[in-house]
């Protein structure tokens, strides 16, 4: 039988990486690192394997150490020394996240992201300032897994304010570009109008704009100290079941000046990420987020999986599905690989 076209002859080595649909750099990827203003050494996360909390005074060394692999940006997220119910550290002067980025943006060729966002910083852990009434029963124990627990409201032109107050302070600090996650209503135009009326015209916004409600995000909780102290965040954050709401949200966002769009969690939201590819022309970033991450180490560790294989792989299918950025646990091993394998 003779074929015209054999499809294996272009699976071969030597031919192989130069037909190659998909490239992955380490300039695509985007390292978190979690400070923490609580700690004056670092402190490893279980559910992260890898990854520490560090305090201020090791955040340039902690920087470094990231730029060394070929990654160029990080993302800060802070863990401040105190919390209330407004999350007022979260703009402090000297704040956790203000004072690393001074630090890391004088001594440091690092591009610095900062994560705009309450949940770090409020005592009730949701990602804004809560409506005055708490409705439950008065004096009844809340405690996570209780039936009966409280319903919430965020308010949500009160926590613009909020924001726009957070981003402006990054920015005097130095931020690159800030990238708010909370979820609310109007929060890129907010944070816009805030940066522009201060003279930070030049400082873009990356929008976390589909950010699901995700079981994903178990492990971050964890290392940043965010979890919701009672309810959930399902009435601010996208139902998994949604697509045509993302392209909602997205627009208004995009309409709003963000710069970057961002998909989060990643891999079980591939098909948004591709559908954000085909609509906007804006840079796409996902995040390939920490419950994906630990799910990975947690099988190589049993010996299913190789782990150095999938994490690749894992991020290639982020790419192919149309991110231009991947913020992700994995960037500095990956990094390495890459530039080992040139």
């Amino acid at each position: 039988m003779n074929l015209t076209h054999r499809p294996r002859r272009l699976r071969q080595d030597g031919v192989r990486g130069l037909v190659s649909e998909t490239s992955l750099e380490p300039a695509d990827l985007i390292a978190p690192v979690f400070i923490d203003a609580t700690t004056d050494e670092r402190i490893p996360i279980e559910s992260m394997p890898g990854h520490e909390r560090v305090p201020i005074d090791e955040s340039v060394a902690r920087v470094e150490e990231i730029l060394e692999t070929g990654v160029e940006a990080v993302m800060l997220f802070g863990i401040p020394i105190a919390k209330d119910a407004q999350g007022s550290r979260a703009w402090a002067d000297d704040g956790v996240v203000q004072e690393a980025t001074r630090r890391i943006t004088a001594e440091t060729d690092a591009y610095v992201i900062t994560d705009a966002c309450l949940c770090e910083y409020t005592d009730h852990g949701h990602c804004g300032a809560l409506e005055d009434e708490l409705r439950g029963e008065a004096g009844h124990d809340h405690s996570e897994g209780c039936a009966h627990e409280p319903t919430m409201t965020v308010d949500n032109d009160a926590t613009l304010e909020s924001l726009e107050r957070i981003a402006v302070s990054h920015a005097e600090a130095g931020a690159d570009m800030i990238a708010p996650s909370g979820m609310m209503d109007g929060m890129v135009a907010a944070i816009r109008e805030g940066l522009d009326r201060e003279g930070f015209e030049h400082v873009p916004i990356m929008s976390y704009a589909a950010k699901y409600e995700s079981a994903f995000y178990g492990p971050f909780r964890d290392a940043a100290d965010g979890a919701p102290a009672f309810g959930n965040r399902r009435h601010y954050q996208m139902d998994p079941a949604n697509a045509r709401e993302a392209m909602r949200e997205v627009r208004l966002d995009a309409e709003q000046g963000a710069d970057v769009l961002m998909v989060k969690p990643a891999l079980p939201y591939l098909d948004i990420v591709n559908d954000l590819r085909r609509e906007f022309d804006h840079p796409i970033a996902a995040y390939n987020v920490s419950g994906e991450y630990a799910m990975l180490h947690a099988a190589a560790e049993k010996g299913w999986l190789d782990l150095e294989e999938v994490a690749l792989e894992s991020l290639l299918s982020i790419k192919r599905a149309g991110a231009d950025l991947i913020l992700t646990y994995f960037a500095e091993d990956v990094a390495q690989g890459l530039t080992a394998g040139r």
